[in-house]
């Protein structure tokens, strides 16, 4: 009875997204106007292909945007090593994942844009790529491609898979229920990112022989190809700050900002010769506090300006894609975004913690809540999170006068990602071996 009023709400999911696609057609155009889709790559969206697909057996990759992206290179990388047979297909839906991805990506490997999720769209995509297997990464779950890609014979995958209790509660309304229970009922694998999420799921009638345990991809975090002349950049910055006072707040959304110049405001009197490093989410946003404070008189160096730091600056923006990892290695302590505000969910603290950084958070961790467990499970320092303004001020001051603590909160957070991310790339590989590859061998 479910599955056929899943169904039906399926059939009634797809005959509004068709009626809906001119107005979607309009809105990818007005998008594109402001600057938000590929000036010229965007019909991509619309199932549109810009590149010819080559002969033999093709996997897709799809993640909605950079975090996601960067978190499922590494399983890329060693489908390329491992398959070689194989033809791998990546596509992500926004620009800043494409600006950076690009160069990421293994020689070889297609990149486009994914499609919308409308009937035509998605038909026309399918059609053309002709995957035989589709590796969704976190929560992808789209009903058009879940149900036409089945429909198709082709193989479904979910890795690195997020049902967070707020998406649970959303997916459980009356209406919606029988649907993700047919979407899921579609799937050959899996693979949730903590055991929360891995019950959630089940809630939701996932069947339990297709759900695999796994560490969290996030915590992966592997070396960058960088050109020479940014890691001379990088180089000069280091020898500037040196005999700085070092911290740094990454990925930081619009609101945030205010908690960060806030404690700069107040810290960088406490320590003049310290130095805060801020880089934004989205580097419009870092335009855009750089303009704010230069109105105020406010001296900063901004780094798409290339401007050098000078004894009376204090403030360094960010305002660049792609670079983070790399600013982590400048720091001392990191207070990661997206954690300071209740509608936001928190970032990946992984990246910090590999870099040795004394990392902070606010109080709003979301989708990354079991991730802080998990590291502070590992070692109480590794992640310490504080709940405002007040508190960040509090600590960072004590971590700048205690240099023992500071090297304490370092090393207990490179040690809990050493822990938690050794073997991460295999597990999910041994899963993706046996449950989608191995049948692909057979079926080819």
């Amino acid at each position: 009875m479910s599955r056929d009023t899943g169904k039906l709400v399926y059939k009634l999911y797809r005959a509004l997204t068709y009626s809906l696609s001119p107005l979607i057609h309009l809105h990818l155009r007005w998008r594109k106007f402001r600057g938000l889709e590929h000036p010229t790559r965007w019909v991509e969206r619309l199932g549109h292909p810009s590149l010819p697909r080559p002969q033999g057996p093709l996997v897709w990759f799809h993640a909605v945007s950079l975090g996601e992206g960067l978190t499922v290179i590494p399983v890329i990388k060693h489908c390329a090593r491992e398959r070689p047979d194989l033809n791998i297909l990546m596509t992500t839906t926004t620009l800043s994942a494409f600006e950076v991805l690009r160069n990421k990506l293994p020689s070889g490997v297609i990149y486009q844009f994914a499609p919308v999720d409308v009937p035509a769209a998605v038909d026309a995509f399918l059609s053309y790529w002709r995957p035989i297997a589709i590796i969704l990464v976190e929560s992808e779950l789209w009903p058009n491609l879940v149900m036409s890609a089945s429909k198709s014979g082709i193989i479904l995958t979910l890795i690195n898979a997020r049902m967070s209790a707020k998406s649970l509660k959303r997916w459980s309304v009356p209406i919606v229920y029988p649907l993700i229970t047919l979407m899921l009922s579609k799937f050959s694998l899996i693979v949730p990112l903590s055991t929360s999420e891995a019950v959630n799921f089940q809630l939701l009638q996932a069947p339990p022989f297709i759900i695999s345990s796994s560490a969290d991809l996030k915590y992966y975090v592997e070396e960058c190809e960088t050109s020479k002349a940014v890691l001379e950049s990088l180089g000069d910055l280091q020898v500037q700050l040196s005999q700085r006072m070092v911290w740094m707040a990454s990925s930081i959304h619009k609101g945030e900002d205010e908690v960060i110049l806030g404690a700069h405001s107040v810290l960088a009197q406490i320590h003049p010769n310290m130095v805060t490093i801020i880089v934004p989410r989205h580097p419009q946003h870092g335009q855009e506090i750089a303009l704010a404070m230069k109105k105020k008189g406010v001296k900063l160096a901004v780094r798409s300006h290339d401007d050098k730091l000078t004894s009376g600056t204090n403030l360094y923006l960010v305002d660049t894609l792609g670079e983070l990892r790399h600013f982590y290695r400048l720091t001392a302590i990191a207070v990661v975004g997206g954690s300071f505000l209740p509608r936001l969910g928190g970032h990946n603290l992984s990246e910090a913690a590999a870099a040795g950084c004394a990392v902070l958070s606010g109080p709003h961790v979301g989708h990354f809540s079991h991730m802080v467990s998990a590291m502070q499970r590992l070692n109480p320092l590794a992640v310490l999170q504080v709940s405002g303004e007040v508190e960040l001020i509090r600590v960072i001051n004590a971590l700048f006068n205690d240099p023992k603590t500071l090297e304490a909160r370092r090393a207990g957070a490179k040690e809990a990602f050493h822990t938690l991310s050794y073997g991460v790339v295999a597990q999910v590989w041994s899963l993706l071996s046996w449950h989608v590859f191995g049948r692909v061998t057979d079926s080819n």
